[in-house]
């Protein structure tokens, strides 16, 4: 098992920055009338995950606030499911890029879910 130094060695680090890069590279070619909603909001929240997982390994003294900061983490997960949702109805994404979104995504939930199900394995030794 490798040794994690930084947030960015975490592998749901890892996927979930190359989705945000991806999402962004695709949300270029959404229309210009959804510059201020959906290409903000879902470039908003795909990176969002990555943030909150730094945000959450900066407080890993504290079990508590680590698990809050990875619950951030799943939700912005979440919002980013349901951006996808409405880019591939509104016809902005296809099908089968979708489908390859929404699998990768449940990678990174399962993954968020796991650690925040075990948030002792990341956190460090807390004194009393």
């Amino acid at each position: 098992m490798a040794v994690i130094r930084s947030y960015r060695d975490l592998i749901v680090y890892q996927k979930a920055y190359k989705l945000a890069m991806e999402i962004f590279e695709i949300s270029k070619t959404f229309p210009h009338e959804e510059k201020y909603s959906l290409t903000d909001q879902i470039n908003r929240s795909s990176r969002s995950i990555t943030t909150s997982l730094a945000e959450s390994w900066a407080k890993r003294n504290y079990i508590k606030h680590f698990s809050s900061k990875l619950s951030d983490s799943l939700s912005e997960e979440y919002e980013t499911e349901v951006w996808l949702d409405y880019s591939k109805d509104c016809g902005y994404i296809n099908t089968e890029k979708y489908k390859y979104f929404i699998e990768q995504y449940e990678e990174v939930r399962k993954i968020l879910i796991s650690m925040i199900k075990s948030p002792e394995k990341f956190c460090r030794q807390q004194t009393k």
